[in-house]
């Protein structure tokens, strides 16, 4: 009976594995399909060319498809991102690491933005690589948004990390202080590979 139960065990995990891998598998293909659609989106900004210059010497950047509010936890503001660290002219395989805030000081009426987190310092890199990171003056990491939407925008100095968001500058006052990003370690328990991770990878690679 004891073997029995074993065995009857071990079927119903295995066909939980089976229905639960392959959804994981959609929602991280997915997600990295809209990181590299918000790559394509920052190509098209007025404030690219500054990007670029940015990203071409970053340590690693975090790609944020969809901030939303109530999309980290309930009444907060967040979103699930993607973290490629640069090997020379190439980019590594991509990681997942979620993203949340009590408030982003999202505008009124605005529901949604994209961001790129273009990582300049070892300590940001490393401290989201092995934990979990509080962004913001008081956590010693200083973020700087970078002005989108206008030509000529002034390139902020400075800065651990340098922020690119969606909307033509309307989130130009965005700020991240007592942000969190956190890994997903169950998304990162297999490393992401096909077609849309390497498409990601070499989009990046392109921008010069």
């Amino acid at each position: 009976m004891l073997i029995k139960s074993i065995a009857m065990a071990g079927a119903i995990a295995l066909g939980v594995a089976l229905f639960v891998t392959p959804a994981m598998a959609s929602d991280k293909s997915q997600l990295l399909h809209d990181a590299n659609h918000t790559v394509d989106n920052l190509e098209h900004d007025p404030a690219f060319s500054q990007a670029a210059k940015m990203i071409d010497t970053a340590r690693a950047v975090y790609i944020v498809p969809k901030l939303v509010k109530g999309g980290f936890i309930f009444g907060a503001e967040g979103g699930d991102g993607v973290l490629l660290v640069r090997h020379g002219h190439s980019w590594s395989t991509p990681k997942f690491y979620g993203m949340g805030s009590a408030s982003f000081g999202l505008q009124i009426g605005l529901e949604q933005a994209e961001l790129v987190f273009i990582i300049n310092s070892r300590r940001a890199l490393s401290g989201i690589e092995h934990g979990e990171t509080k962004l913001g003056a008081g956590a010693g990491l200083t973020v700087v948004n970078l002005s989108s939407g206008a030509e000529g925008a002034t390139t902020p100095n400075g800065g651990d990390i340098i922020v690119w968001t969606s909307g033509s500058g309307a989130y130009a006052g965005l700020t991240f202080n007592g942000s969190v990003i956190k890994e997903d370690k169950d998304m990162n328990a297999e490393p992401a590979t096909g077609p849309d991770a390497e498409a990601l990878q070499h989009n990046l690679a392109t921008i010069h």
